[in-house]
Formats: structure tokens, sequence, C-alpha cells
């Protein structure tokens, strides 16, 4: 999920839940995921750790195996008298780290693999088992359609089942003399984009509009151009070229209309926390593991360095915390970890690389002096400043370097022309270059390719 919400001054947004929660916490504008596919940057968020070449680099990585030694969150919270629940996808595989719940992790409908694409319509089922001939490169996958709003309840999609049944356990928690950390994780807004009917109601498709950079960047190198493979696999989708415009069109309002859904079912799950008297004790923190490309710079993916994939909504409310701010603070999602810590008065553990902001939630003067968030995908560094976004391709095979990505944010906020090249800016490539090369692993084969 983009921070596309109203709280983040997406007046078109119908997400009125997530906008109260802001309301009565804070809002973090400058949030970023550590790599912009889902299981690393959970992973990065359940360890506290950032991904390195040798550790979260897979889709579907394992915690437990790419860092054996470090304690999940989880775990440190069940060690300390918490009584764990994990329901829907927190980390990539249900097995990661399932000895730190005190329960068996729940997913709706993961006996038959099928937690995301959960199709309501008969004819969207049948789309799912037709063959779509598809690039080589995915040759052999069978999707149906790339969304659907059906006029169902919201509780026949599998968000709905994981809804009720965090509610369920918020019941039994009331009950309960031990305190308990829940995690609720909600497939949309991910492909195929699904939701009731009357999300999709909510938006009039006339003013749904294709972004203004709906073309690849000026001045990037050839290695930021990434093709969209996992919208393609969907029925409907071309296997080469742009999707057609009213197709694309079609896509963002039914993106659109799955956050406006996952929004109802937060307000839900908030609004039991407050009718059974819970809310006054319990923090509460919304995050999204990364961005998503709705065809800006002509792509509809993850997996790129740009703003829209590594900018992510973070809203943290904890009792007694100021509510209504609004922070322009550096915090990158491996930070969670210390701060839940901190803010629930648990040690924080040695490996943790994240650095707390519970300071900035209660009001304090920060002591989280970061004027950088670093980032990465699988061969590429990143680092955002105040002002700009700069970005280094390599290959770690060969130790080739890929090209470099520097987009002006005070000229060019939506990331249109890199300067990378510009004489102008050759003085902020090499001092941005510098610091990205000292914020990497002693290891990292960037550090020993010089600054272009």
């Amino acid at each position: 999920m983009r921070p596309q919400l109203g709280c983040y001054g997406y007046e078109q947004m119908v997400t009125p839940n997530m906008d109260a929660l802001a309301a009565s916490g804070t809002r973090f504008a400058r949030a970023f995921c550590n790599l912009p596919v889902c299981g690393p940057s959970r992973a990065s968020v359940m360890t506290g750790l950032r991904p390195t070449p040798g550790r979260f680099m897979k889709r579907n990585c394992y915690a437990e195996v790419d860092a054996p030694d470090a304690v999940a969150l989880n775990s440190h919270f069940r060690t300390h008298g918490y009584h764990t629940i994990s329901n829907g996808k927190i980390f990539d595989q249900i097995a990661d780290h399932a000895d730190g719940w005190s329960e068996p992790p729940w997913r709706a409908n993961d006996d038959i693999g099928r937690h995301f694409d959960c199709y309501a319509l008969e004819e969207s089922l049948e789309a799912e088992r037709l063959h779509k001939a598809v690039p080589p490169v995915t040759r052999g996958v069978h999707r149906g359609p790339a969304y659907e709003c059906a006029d169902v309840s919201d509780d026949v999609y599998t968000d709905g089942m994981t809804t009720l049944r965090a509610i369920d356990d918020l019941r039994r928690m009331a009950d309960s003399t031990s305190p308990w950390f829940m995690a609720v994780g909600f497939a949309r807004p991910h492909l195929p984009f699904i939701a009731p009917q009357r999300y999709w109601d909510l938006y009039d498709h006339e003013d749904i509009e294709l972004p203004h950079n709906y073309r690849l960047p000026e001045g990037v190198p050839e290695a930021a151009d990434r093709d969209w493979n996992e919208l393609r696999l969907y029925a409907g989708m071309p296997n080469e070229g742009p999707v057609p415009d009213e197709e694309a069109r079609k896509v963002i309002h039914a993106y659109y209309a799955c956050v406006s859904y996952v929004d109802a079912l937060v307000g839900r799950i908030l609004g039991e926390l407050d009718r059974l008297g819970m809310t006054d004790d319990t923090v509460v923190v919304l995050w999204s593991d990364h961005g998503y490309n709705l065809g800006e710079h002509g792509m509809w993916c993850k997996h790129t360095t740009f703003e829209t994939n590594m900018l992510v909504p973070l809203i943290l409310r904890s009792p007694g915390a100021p509510a209504e701010q609004e922070s322009e603070a550096f915090v990158i999602l491996n930070d969670i970890y210390a701060t839940l810590c901190e803010l629930t008065g648990l040690p924080i553990p040695d490996h943790v690389e994240g650095m707390s902001f519970a300071d900035i939630v209660r009001g304090e003067p920060s002591t989280l002096d970061r004027s950088t968030a670093p980032g990465r995908m699988y061969r590429a560094e990143t680092l955002r400043t105040q002002r700009h976004r700069y970005t280094e391709f390599y290959d770690a095979a060969t130790g080739d370097h890929g090209g470099t990505m520097l987009f002006d944010h005070e000229r060019d906020p939506d990331e249109t022309v890199s300067i990378a090249n510009d004489p102008e800016a050759a003085a902020t490539v090499q001092r941005l270059g510098t610091s990205l090369r000292q914020s990497l692993h002693p290891d990292h084969p960037l550090r020993g390719i010089p600054v272009p």
C-alpha cells in the first residue's frame, strides 16, 4: 500500500478509518521500506535488521534462516510475557519464526494456497482455471482477472475473514490477565485487486486518471527499466507493451477500491478495540511493506527504487501520547522493532539495527539523528535525502557498474528526469555516492566500485 490516503493529502481517497487513526496519533510523512519486496521487507520489520547482499534477498525468504541469531519481534514479546498472535500475512512464509507465536499462525485459505487469489464470482473462478499465454519466463502460470468487484459482503474475501478472526481474538484477550501482541496482515491492496462492489462504487470512474509521469524517466540507465511480469500474468493483461489506457484506469480504480476496503476492515478492528475498553492500553501501529507503481514511470510493479516503491504509510498511536502529530523525520521500517520495545518498556536486543522513534510519538525532542534513508533492490542501492533520491546499479557477479539515477525532489518530486549525468550535479553525485558507500556493509561489492 502506498501512502495514498486521505490523511496523506489525497482528497480523492475514501479512507476515514485510517485517517481517524492518524488524527489520534502520529503520521510519518517520510517513512521508507528497506527493500520493496514483501518477504525481505517483512523480515526486516520483524528482526530489526536491514537487508544485505546475503540476507533477506529472496521474495520468499525465511528470516530465521537468513538471520539465525536474530530474535524476532514476536519471539521477543513472547519471551517477556506477552501472548502473541498472528492473523493473516505477517512473515512472508507462515512457518517463519512460528515458535515466536503463542498460537499457531493463522491465514485464511492458506491450506489451498489462495490467501491472495480469492475470487467470489464464478466467471472469475473459471478464468483462473483457463490457460493464458504468457512470456517464456512465466509460462505455465495460471491466473484469473487482475481485478474484481463482486456484490458480496466484506467477509467473503480473505481479508474479511482475517478481520473476523482478529475480532474474535480481541474478545479473548479482553478476558486475559496477560499482555498481548497481535499482528494482523491484510493481503489487499495486492494483486489481484479484488474488493466488494460497494468500495468500487465509492469512486467515480470518470475521475480516475493515469499518472502524468506515465513513462520511463528521462536520463535513467537501462537497469532502471523493469518489466512488470506479475501483472502480465493475469487474464486480460497484455503479454508485452503498455496496458491500454482504459484498462489501466480500471486497474487503478480497483486499487483504490482495495484501499477503501482495507480501511473499512481496519475500522472494524479498531472499533472493537474501543468497544472492549482496550484502546487506552494498546499501542497501534499501521504500516505497509512497500509501495507500488500504478503506471508511474510506465510500470505496474514494486521492484524498483523509485519513490513510489520506497515510500510507505506509517501511523502509530500510543496510550498517553499526543494526537494529531505529523512528523517529517526520516524513519525506516526496521525502526519499528526498537520503537515498540521502548513504548512498552522492553529491552531492545543488541542485534537490532533500527532506531527508536518513540520520543517523536510521545511528542518529545527527538534523538533520531538521521538525515538520510538508505534502501535497496536486488542490484541497486538507494539513498533518500531531504532533497534527492540517489540510486546506483551494479552487478555483484561481474563487479560492473550499471549506472546512476539522481532525482531532485524540490524541482522534480515525481522523478521524471534523472540529473545524474548533468555537469552541475557532479558534486552532488560524488557526495551522495560516498555517503551511500559508507552506509553499506564493509563486504558489499559496491564499496569496491568507485563513485561514477
